[in-house]
């Protein structure tokens, strides 16, 4: 599940990551105040979201986040130097999909799970 929702949402595919997500699944962006709830809502975030980057690729290295799915969000290719942090995705994945993520747009919580991996 975590591997497909890098895939889809690397590449902007909104409709292969909602796929993954469950009726009533929620999107939160710490610190932002906002908070998207359901799949219609959270859809229109992510394609508003790919618009607004104008062609630049969100790339994702897997972490563990308190023994949940996680990865560290880069702002280009994780693997090209010009590629800037972004912060950390944290997947809450029940069995019948993804119930949340939490996107922490904090760049220096990247730094630290990229120390703590060794990366």
């Amino acid at each position: 599940m975590a591997r497909r929702f890098a895939e889809a949402y690397s590449t902007d595919d909104v409709d292969a990551l909602v796929a993954l997500l469950t009726d009533d699944a929620w999107l939160a962006m710490p610190p932002a105040p906002h908070l998207y709830q359901g799949i219609d809502a959270i859809a229109r975030f992510l394609r508003a979201s790919a618009a607004g980057r104008a062609g630049q690729h969100l790339g994702l290295v897997p972490t563990r986040a308190n023994q949940q799915h996680g990865f560290v969000c880069f702002l280009g290719d994780p693997g090209d130097p010009r590629a800037r942090r972004s912060g950390v995705i944290v997947l809450d994945i029940a069995a019948g999909g993804i119930t949340g993520i939490t996107r922490f747009l904090e760049p220096a919580l990247a730094e630290a799970f990229l120390r703590s991996w060794g990366a």
